[in-house]
């Protein structure tokens, strides 16, 4: 489903800088709650493949487990992390609250504030996606 033929680190370009910037990112439901189980697990996939594609975020691996959501991007050095991590949040938490009544009446908002993120440009993809990967069959023991 995602692309895995970055491994030799091809490299994007927009009209004034070829880059790879490939971010380890992770957040969190407000009180870690376990929140982001079937449809909405679900839906919050699609919001977050729908997103990234009307931003030019490619997205390398994604794992929504109950409690957190893991994303490996790659994102334009010049539209930055951050500001892609936000509108992803934003996006999604108005959609999944619209559509899911129970996220309102149980968190005032659903996402905390912060996030994780971390350059991925020393470890191999490979290495990240395994671990992201992991995430889910690791909470299951």
């Amino acid at each position: 489903m995602y692309n895995t033929h970055r491994e030799n680190k091809n490299y994007k370009s927009n009209n004034n800088i070829t880059y790879s910037c490939t971010y380890h990112v992770v957040w969190c439901p407000k009180y870690r709650r376990k929140v982001l189980v079937g449809p909405i697990a679900a839906r919050l996939k699609e919001l977050i493949e729908e997103t990234c594609v009307a931003l030019s975020v490619e997205i390398l691996e994604m794992e929504i487990m109950p409690d957190h959501v893991h994303l490996l991007l790659d994102v334009d050095p010049q539209f930055g992390v951050h500001k892609a991590v936000k509108r992803i949040k934003g996006a999604s938490s108005r959609v999944l609250r619209q559509e899911f009544k129970e996220l309102t009446t149980k968190l005032p908002t659903l996402w905390t504030n912060s996030c994780f993120v971390s350059t991925v440009g020393g470890a191999p993809l490979e290495t990240i996606k395994q671990y992201i990967q992991s995430q889910k069959t690791s909470q299951r023991q």
